[in-house]
């Protein structure tokens, strides 16, 4: 793999955190292409994931797609929040 990037993103509960994580693993244990691998952690509060492409165009694709399924995870579990 020639690019790499790591992204931290912290979450107002552990709930949340968990919630987000186990719909994302899915996606990351059966990738879509073979250009591109990612890995999850839990540290503390945050959520780290690592994207590591073949090429630039293979990392944006990745980070571009999981952080807009965690944004609408995110926003899902808000409006779920709020209704309560």
């Amino acid at each position: 793999m020639k690019a790499k990037a790591t992204v931290r993103l912290r979450f107002p509960s552990e709930k949340q955190l968990d919630t987000v994580l186990d719909a994302l693993l899915p996606e990351a244990n059966a990738p879509v292409n073979r250009r591109s691998k990612t890995t999850f952690e839990k540290q503390g509060s945050c959520l780290a994931f690592t994207v590591e492409a073949a090429d630039t165009v293979a990392l944006r694709a990745s980070l571009n797609a999981y952080l807009r399924w965690i944004g609408s995870a995110a926003k899902v579990l808000k409006v779920i929040e709020d209704s309560k």
